[in-house]
């Protein structure tokens, strides 16, 4: 059964990915490569620049949110970090989890590395510009936005996606993992590619 849900989220993929077929005219708006999500990207750390292509090599589980969020960040890196806590150590050698802050104008390097120490030692926290993050996560297909908390002392919320991508240690996506996956998917899928070097 769980290698068929892997084959399905798989199939997601490669479904909404275009192939030669989608593409019938030489005049089309968008070209095959720029539909295929995922890829390379450099944003920032406490650390300094942070690029996707120095993790070549490991498994790479992606995630966009901010440190804020009431509900669904926490669960969704509770899921993640409870996948992460199962691999040996070996394992999590090749294995980095990276969360991608939305929110620019508080998630400071101080806050965001306060934040994911609280899940795992193997989530690190990023952020950039808010052009930056607004090209990256385009290539990822995911969405957040903005909104005005009236009455509120956080002022704003910002609604986001809450997919968790998994990268193959060659920086292809493989799986996107919607919100609640549980935390043995994750864990069977990180395995999977693992042995698949």
């Amino acid at each position: 059964m769980l290698k068929i849900t892997l084959i399905f989220i798989g199939l997601l993929i490669i479904s909404s990915s275009a192939t030669s077929d989608d593409v019938t005219q030489k005049d089309e708006i968008l070209s095959i490569s720029s539909q295929i999500p995922g890829g390379d990207f450099v944003l920032s750390s406490s650390q300094g620049k942070f690029s996707l292509e120095q993790l070549r090599g490991k498994v790479v589980l992606l995630f966009f949110g901010y440190t804020q969020c009431p509900d669904v960040c926490p669960t969704s890196l509770s899921l993640l970090a409870q996948a992460l806590n199962e691999l040996s150590e070996d394992e999590l050698q090749s294995v980095q989890a990276v969360f991608v802050s939305v929110d620019p104008k508080r998630d400071t390097f101080k806050v965001l590395d306060e934040y994911v120490s609280y899940f795992h030692p193997n989530l690190t926290g990023i952020t950039g510009s808010e052009s930056e993050i607004a090209e990256v996560a385009k290539r990822y297909g995911a969405q957040y936005e903005e909104v005005a908390l009236e009455g509120s002392s956080f002022g704003y919320a910002v609604n986001h996606s809450a997919e968790t991508y998994m990268i193959t240690p060659e920086g292809e996506l493989r799986f996107m993992f919607p919100h609640q996956t549980p935390s043995f998917v994750i864990l069977e899928a990180i395995r999977y590619l693992l042995a698949s070097q």
